[in-house]
Protein backbone atom coordinates (compact mmCIF):
# COMPACT_ATOMS: atom_id res chain seq x y z
CA UNK A 1 0.00 0.00 0.00
CA UNK A 2 1.24 3.47 -0.91
CA UNK A 3 0.72 6.29 1.58
CA UNK A 4 1.20 9.97 0.74
CA UNK A 5 2.48 12.11 3.60
CA UNK A 6 2.64 15.85 4.03
CA UNK A 7 3.25 18.32 6.83
CA UNK A 8 4.08 21.85 7.72
CA UNK A 9 7.08 23.24 9.60
CA UNK A 10 5.70 22.25 13.01
CA UNK A 11 5.68 18.55 12.16
CA UNK A 12 8.94 17.81 10.35
CA UNK A 13 10.29 15.55 13.08
CA UNK A 14 7.00 13.75 13.71
CA UNK A 15 6.53 13.09 10.00
CA UNK A 16 10.00 11.56 9.87
CA UNK A 17 9.20 9.29 12.82
CA UNK A 18 5.84 8.21 11.38
CA UNK A 19 7.30 7.71 7.90
CA UNK A 20 10.05 5.46 9.30
CA UNK A 21 7.46 3.58 11.37
CA UNK A 22 5.30 2.96 8.30
CA UNK A 23 8.24 1.92 6.14
CA UNK A 24 9.34 -0.56 8.81
CA UNK A 25 5.86 -2.08 8.57
CA UNK A 26 6.23 -2.48 4.80
CA UNK A 27 4.25 0.52 3.56
CA UNK A 28 5.54 2.57 0.65
CA UNK A 29 5.58 6.23 1.67
CA UNK A 30 5.65 9.18 -0.72
CA UNK A 31 6.82 12.33 1.08
CA UNK A 32 5.28 15.56 -0.21
CA UNK A 33 7.15 17.72 2.30
CA UNK A 34 8.04 19.94 3.87
CA UNK A 35 11.38 18.91 5.27
CA UNK A 36 12.24 22.42 6.43
CA UNK A 37 11.50 23.92 9.85
CA UNK A 38 11.14 27.45 8.47
CA UNK A 39 7.56 28.69 8.61
CA UNK A 40 5.53 27.54 5.62
CA UNK A 41 1.92 27.37 4.47
CA UNK A 42 0.17 24.13 5.45
CA UNK A 43 -2.52 24.41 2.71
CA UNK A 44 0.16 23.71 0.09
CA UNK A 45 0.91 20.31 1.61
CA UNK A 46 -2.71 19.46 2.37
CA UNK A 47 -3.58 20.05 -1.26
CA UNK A 48 -0.58 18.07 -2.58
CA UNK A 49 -1.49 14.99 -0.56
CA UNK A 50 -5.19 15.42 -1.30
CA UNK A 51 -4.56 15.57 -5.03
CA UNK A 52 -2.25 12.54 -4.93
CA UNK A 53 -4.87 10.45 -3.12
CA UNK A 54 -7.74 11.69 -5.30
CA UNK A 55 -5.75 10.89 -8.46
CA UNK A 56 -4.91 7.39 -7.26
CA UNK A 57 -1.19 8.13 -7.04
CA UNK A 58 -1.42 6.98 -3.41
CA UNK A 59 -3.92 4.71 -1.72
CA UNK A 60 -4.23 6.83 1.42
CA UNK A 61 -2.75 9.96 2.94
CA UNK A 62 -1.47 11.17 6.29
CA UNK A 63 -1.13 14.86 7.10
CA UNK A 64 0.46 16.50 10.13
CA UNK A 65 0.50 20.15 11.16
CA UNK A 66 0.34 21.80 14.58
CA UNK A 67 -3.22 20.63 15.30
CA UNK A 68 -4.08 18.68 12.15
CA UNK A 69 -7.03 20.98 11.55
CA UNK A 70 -5.72 23.46 8.98
CA UNK A 71 -3.96 20.91 6.81
CA UNK A 72 -7.06 18.66 6.82
CA UNK A 73 -9.28 21.57 5.81
CA UNK A 74 -7.06 22.16 2.79
CA UNK A 75 -7.12 18.47 1.82
CA UNK A 76 -10.92 18.35 2.16
CA UNK A 77 -11.22 21.01 -0.55
CA UNK A 78 -9.96 18.45 -3.08
CA UNK A 79 -12.81 16.57 -4.72
CA UNK A 80 -12.99 12.99 -3.53
CA UNK A 81 -11.15 13.54 -0.26
CA UNK A 82 -12.55 12.65 3.14
CA UNK A 83 -9.90 13.77 5.60
CA UNK A 84 -10.38 13.57 9.34
CA UNK A 85 -8.44 14.91 12.31
CA UNK A 86 -7.99 12.35 15.06
CA UNK A 87 -6.28 12.73 18.41
CA UNK A 88 -7.00 9.20 19.62
CA UNK A 89 -7.29 5.74 18.03
CA UNK A 90 -11.04 5.14 18.46
CA UNK A 91 -12.10 8.05 16.22
CA UNK A 92 -9.46 7.09 13.68
CA UNK A 93 -10.79 3.53 13.53
CA UNK A 94 -14.43 4.59 13.19
CA UNK A 95 -13.59 7.24 10.60
CA UNK A 96 -12.48 4.43 8.31
CA UNK A 97 -15.23 1.99 9.27
CA UNK A 98 -18.12 4.45 8.96
CA UNK A 99 -16.88 7.36 6.83
CA UNK A 100 -14.38 5.62 4.55
CA UNK A 101 -11.84 8.36 5.21
CA UNK A 102 -8.91 8.40 2.84
CA UNK A 103 -6.70 10.89 4.68
CA UNK A 104 -5.81 10.94 8.35
CA UNK A 105 -4.58 14.12 10.01
CA UNK A 106 -3.29 14.81 13.48
CA UNK A 107 -1.38 17.50 15.32
CA UNK A 108 2.28 17.36 16.23
CA UNK A 109 1.49 19.84 19.02
CA UNK A 110 -1.45 17.73 20.22
CA UNK A 111 -0.27 14.11 20.28
CA UNK A 112 3.10 12.55 20.97
CA UNK A 113 4.85 10.16 18.62
CA UNK A 114 3.74 6.97 20.37
CA UNK A 115 0.09 8.02 20.44
CA UNK A 116 0.40 9.08 16.79
CA UNK A 117 1.60 5.56 15.94
CA UNK A 118 -1.42 4.06 17.73
CA UNK A 119 -3.74 6.41 15.83
CA UNK A 120 -2.11 5.48 12.51
CA UNK A 121 -2.34 1.76 13.29
CA UNK A 122 -6.00 1.95 14.28
CA UNK A 123 -6.80 3.87 11.09
CA UNK A 124 -4.84 1.62 8.74
CA UNK A 125 -6.12 -1.62 10.28
CA UNK A 126 -9.80 -0.61 10.07
CA UNK A 127 -11.87 -1.40 7.00
CA UNK A 128 -14.91 0.39 5.61
CA UNK A 129 -18.07 -1.49 6.59
CA UNK A 130 -20.22 -0.28 3.70
CA UNK A 131 -23.92 -1.02 4.14
CA UNK A 132 -25.80 1.84 5.76
CA UNK A 133 -22.53 3.74 5.95
CA UNK A 134 -22.16 3.73 2.15
CA UNK A 135 -25.42 5.65 1.82
CA UNK A 136 -24.09 8.31 4.17
CA UNK A 137 -20.72 8.55 2.43
CA UNK A 138 -22.62 8.91 -0.86
CA UNK A 139 -24.62 11.75 0.69
CA UNK A 140 -21.40 13.50 1.69
CA UNK A 141 -20.00 13.09 -1.81
CA UNK A 142 -23.26 14.44 -3.28
CA UNK A 143 -22.79 17.62 -1.24
CA UNK A 144 -19.34 17.97 -2.76
CA UNK A 145 -20.82 17.70 -6.24
CA UNK A 146 -23.29 20.54 -5.74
Amino acid sequence: MKIAMGNDHSAVEMKREIREYLEAKGYEVVDFGTNETASCDYPVYGEKVGRAVAAGEADLGILICGTGVGISLAANKVKGIRACVCSEPYSAKLSRMHNNTNILAFGARVVGSELAKMIVDAWLEAEFEGGRHQRRVDMIMDIEGR
